[in-house]
């Protein structure tokens, strides 16, 4: 029969192996996470460009309408094929799920239509950096809800937007009405991260983003009939970016960031998810012809430094992380 210093240590090698397999799984996640929120960063960079052309053809809520409707129906056979490969009867759409899927439409309705009636009174390059300050608005507004960033997080997060600044800002800035729309929407995009955080850790990611894309598609399709007019060849001239911006930039970019932001400390995927300045800036130099300065260069270059020093801070894994979207209280494009 053990002795029960023998089953004492016994016990405490058990629990070290399951805190090892726990950190083990965590560390997976989390890394996980980054590239989902990587790939959704490059996403909306590109995404940019659909958006600038789209607007040549029609307005910019019909637009935004437009290719969230799209988002909703290319949800609509993965629900259904994810729900047949479960081999469970669906869950109810229950009150929670509704209401966390409408109010993260509601900020994104709101954050996407500033954004895009900006774009129509200042630069691309204007409109990405200002967007991009949502990196500071998150841990900031974080701190007011309770949520504590590291230092790694804050620094990372002031080299992101030093790197912006000198991606996207060029020798004559100017505050023009667009780039106040967009500083606006900079303070939406933080709220959404945030919200984001919160409810895909509580509800199924898919099904939250299919609401919130219906919401945010039925808000700027009436915003459409009220303020724009709209034809028909407007509407097909526009298609190609209509059919990239509502394929790619809203049914795969913000489905990654609710999936991926399952895992994701909301203030850490905000840095990540703030590179989408640099993927717009190339998308831009392949797609546009335009040239990138020298500083665009070294702004890229601090942006991936930001981001990097935000993932190997130290910081304790295991607190932060079995916590992350539940203390977090807490696609764009």
């Amino acid at each position: 029969m053990p002795s029960c210093g023998g089953v004492v240590k016994l016990n405490a090698l058990r629990h070290d192996a399951q805190l090892s397999c726990r950190d083990a799984l965590m560390r997976s996640q989390a890394l996980r996470a980054d590239l989902l929120m990587l790939i959704t960063a490059m996403i909306w960079g590109s995404a940019f460009v659909a958006q600038r052309l789209g607007m040549d053809n029609i307005g910019p809520f019909l637009y935004t309408g437009l290719r969230f409707a799209l988002a909703c129906l290319v949800l609509l056979p993965v629900l259904a094929l994810l729900q047949r490969r479960s081999q469970r009867p669906a869950a109810p759409l229950n009150r929670n799920l509704l209401v966390g899927g409408v109010i993260m439409g509601l900020a994104l309705s709101l954050g996407i239509n500033l954004q895009q009636v900006g774009l129509l009174f200042t630069t691309v390059t204007n409109s990405g950096f200002i967007t991009g300050l949502y990196v500071i608005v998150v841990p900031i507004l974080g701190l007011l809800i309770g949520q504590r960033s590291s230092a790694g997080i804050w620094l990372g997060a002031s080299l992101a937007v030093v790197g912006m600044f000198l991606l996207s800002v060029g020798e004559g800035f100017t505050v023009a009405s667009g780039d106040w729309l967009q500083l606006a929407g900079a303070f939406v995009w933080g709220v959404h991260v945030l919200l984001v955080g919160f409810f895909a850790s509580r509800h199924d990611p898919l099904r939250l983003a299919f609401i919130q894309f219906t919401t945010c598609a039925v808000i700027s399709l009436i915003l459409a009939l009220v303020f724009e007019t709209a034809t028909l060849d407007g509407i097909i001239a526009a298609g190609p970016a209509i059919l990239y911006g509502g394929v790619f930039g809203v049914a795969i970019g913000f489905t990654l960031q609710v999936v991926a932001q399952q895992h994701a400390i909301a203030s850490h995927a905000a840095i990540i998810l703030s590179l989408e300045a640099v993927f717009a800036a190339i998308a831009g130099a392949l797609l546009l012809s335009e040239v990138l300065a020298p500083r665009g260069y070294l702004g890229c270059a601090l942006m991936f430094g930001g981001m990097l020093l935000a993932q190997l801070w130290p910081k304790p894994l295991p607190s932060e992380l079995s916590g992350t979207s539940a203390n977090a209280g807490a696609e764009r494009r």
